[in-house]
């Protein structure tokens, strides 16, 4: 495994603050750091995410990570409450904009 890059310590640390119940696509983990995009962050979330709650980065969808996954993720979501529709997640209701939990400015672009 390559070493743990900024990038990916930003993106894992956000990940963490990910409230139980909500959820963010990886294009917003991007936006919201300012960096990378969304295929760079799940290149970090493949490569690192295992020790992260991944279950609460989806896609634009609100579908979940790889296909494998999604009994996990779907257990995962339930436990929490994460509002869903059918399989995913109700983007409308779940998705995390990472205001409440602020440790440093966001990227002003974010909203």
């Amino acid at each position: 495994m390559e070493p743990l890059n900024p990038f990916a310590e930003r993106v894992l640390d956000l990940v963490e603050r990910i409230p139980p119940g909500k959820v963010m696509t990886y294009g917003d983990i991007a936006e919201y750091l300012g960096e990378g995009g969304p295929r760079q962050v799940g290149k970090v979330m493949s490569t690192w995410g295992g020790g992260v709650p991944w279950w609460r980065v989806v896609h634009a969808d609100g579908g979940g990570a790889a296909p494998d996954h999604l009994q996990r993720c779907l257990a995962h979501w339930r436990e929490e409450g994460t509002p869903l529709r059918g399989q995913r997640a109700d983007m409308r209701l779940a998705r995390w904009d990472g205001r409440s939990a602020e440790r440093e400015e966001p990227s002003a672009d974010f909203q």
